[in-house]
């Protein structure tokens, strides 16, 4: 009996500690230090959360950039990739699709070289962002859809350039920008 006592007194112990007090401490210490980050990245505009830097986001107006693809629709629950393998004739035939909707789109010779990411969907399928070279090859649909003159679309490539990250992690070595920060900054031009 002294010994069940001892075990629950240590169980109620330790769930108070890691299940009440850590978790209220390190919610403390992430709100004071990162609050944006803490609170999901959240992105503005005009007093109204619109999205997340971290969460990619459906573009299909032909004024905006689009995003990569995604297999879940970018729906968080549950987020997830398509699971067809390299080898997959399912997946031969979706990225076949997505190259020629992604040519046909913005209006680029057949024998474009598009970047992965528009051919394939995230693991994830949250992914929020794109590398420089997509964004490029979308600037002309962009430009002709906004009836932009030489000056905005210089503006335009200037704007592409200047939103550019670097790899998110030392291994890798591409440079990506942030779809949903791209367009938001679009819309100011």
């Amino acid at each position: 009996m002294k010994n069940l006592i001892t075990a629950l007194k240590i169980l109620t112990l330790f769930t108070v500690l890691t299940g009440l007090i850590y978790p209220l401490f390190i919610t403390a210490v992430a709100q004071w230090i990162f609050p944006g980050k803490a609170n999901g990245s959240l992105v503005s505009s005009h007093g109204k959360v619109i999205g997340s830097r971290l969460i990619g986001q459906a573009f299909n107006d032909s004024i905006y950039f689009h995003s990569r693809p995604s297999a879940t629709n970018y729906g968080t629950l549950p987020s997830g990739a398509s699971n067809l393998s390299p080898t997959s004739v399912q997946l031969a035939k979706l990225r076949e699709e997505r190259k020629q909707a992604f040519i046909s789109l913005n209006h680029l010779k057949e024998e474009t070289s598009l970047p992965s990411e528009m051919l394939f969907a995230s693991a994830s399928g949250l992914d929020p962002h794109i590398s420089k070279e997509s964004a490029f090859l979308q600037a002309g649909r962009i430009t002709k859809a906004r009836s932009f003159d030489p000056q905005k679309t210089e503006q335009l490539l200037k704007l592409i350039d200047s939103l550019v990250e670097g790899p998110q992690f030392i291994l890798s070595d591409s440079e990506r920008i942030n779809v949903l920060i791209l367009n938001l900054e679009l819309d100011k031009l």
